[in-house]
C-alpha cells in the first residue's frame, strides 16, 4: 500500500494506494493519523478510491483510525468507496460507523 497526503479547507486528505491489509504499509495509515491528530488536525477524509483489496486486518485499521480521531474530538469520513469495500461494510454492519461519501468534496465538507 502506497500513501499519500494533502490538505484542503482545513481537512486533511489521506489516499491509500493498493491493499490495506495490515502489516507495515497499513500500519503508516494509522501513524499518520496519530501524527496529524498531535498536530491538532483533527478533521480527516480517507479517499478509498485507489484501494483495490481490504482484509480484515485493514478494517480494524480503519477503526482504529476512527477512534483515535473521535478521542481527539474529531471527524473521520470515508470518501469514493469501491463496491467491494462497501460490500464489505455492510456485511461486518461497520456501514453504520462509517460515514461514507460518493465523493471526497462532499466528505470534506461534512468533515468540516
Amino acid at each position: 500500500m502506497k500513501l499519500t497526503s494533502r490538505e484542503q479547507d482545513g481537512v486533511v486528505i489521506l489516499e491509500p494506494k493498493g491493499k490495506i491489509m495490515g502489516g507495515p504499509d497499513a500500519t503508516a495509515l494509522k501513524e499518520s493519523i496519530r501524527d496529524y491528530v498531535n498536530e491538532d488536525k483533527k478533521n480527516v477524509v480517507i479517499d478509498l478510491a485507489e484501494v483495490d483489496w481490504m482484509n480484515s486486518t485493514g478494517l480494524g485499521i480503519l477503526i482504529s483510525c476512527l477512534k483515535t480521531v473521535k478521542e481527539a474530538e474529531g471527524e473521520l469520513k470515508l470518501s469514493n468507496v469501491t463496491d467491494k469495500i462497501k460490500s464489505l461494510l455492510t456485511i461486518t454492519k461497520l456501514v453504520t460507523v462509517f460515514d461514507a461519501y460518493d465523493s471526497t468534496d462532499e466528505a470534506i465538507a461534512a468533515a468540516k
